[in-house]
């Protein structure tokens, strides 16, 4: 997770100056991306079906 985070914040950027939007849609954007640990699906697929 940390290598994907990385795409969007590289190392040594600051935090500070994020707004929750911004942050919004990283997290957006990581959760609609495959993941091979999902058999390809998509958290934001996945995770309503566990709960």
């Amino acid at each position: 997770m940390n290598g994907q985070l990385r795409e969007f914040f590289p190392k040594g950027h600051s935090f500070k100056n994020l707004s929750l939007v911004d942050l919004q849609l990283v997290q957006d954007t990581l959760n609609h991306r495959p993941r091979r640990c999902l058999s390809y699906s998509c958290p934001a697929d996945v995770m309503p079906q566990l709960v």
